[in-house]
């Protein structure tokens, strides 16, 4: 029996720029791994998109159908209604932000077969909610990490 990988994220900031983090739940089947980490200055488009990408660079496997759930509209309407390449085809001109983000994505995203799903935050859905409890808590954590490329450009 074949599975589908179902993959929910989120991301979260404390102050928008402030603390960040983002959540990550993956499942396989009967298999369930979580992911989550905190930075010290961040925004919470960049981590929404950071939780995608993370998610997407922790499969060993391409070429493989996976489901993303967000409750992100950026990433869900960026993606889905052809935003993205169009920033891309434009190099993100008009001050398009999170391009490094965006152009990591966009990579990743070619060795998979990705569908997004919105699903409305804070809401019913048990997995969303996880995913938000791991982004917030990795935001309130102690051991944050540096969002370089965000730091350098609102220094």
């Amino acid at each position: 029996m074949s599975h589908q990988l179902l993959i929910y994220t989120d991301g979260a900031a404390r102050g928008n720029p402030g603390r960040g983090g983002y959540g990550i739940v993956l499942i396989w089947g009967q298999k369930k791994k979580e992911l989550s980490a905190g930075y010290r200055l961040t925004t919470n488009n960049r981590m929404e998109l950071m939780a995608v990408i993370v998610a997407l660079q922790s499969l060993t496997k391409t070429g493989i159908s996976v489901t993303i759930y967000t409750d992100s509209k950026y990433i869900v309407d960026s993606v889905q209604k052809g935003w993205l390449q169009n920033w891309i085809k434009t190099n993100f001109k008009g001050g398009k932000k999170n391009k490094d983000l965006w152009l990591k994505y966009n990579e990743l995203a070619k060795q998979f077969h990705i569908r997004f799903v919105w699903v409305k935050g804070h809401a019913d859905n048990a997995m969303n909610n996880r995913c938000d409890e791991l982004a917030t808590a990795a935001a309130d954590g102690t051991h944050l990490l540096i969002d370089t490329v965000y730091e350098t450009e609102n220094a």
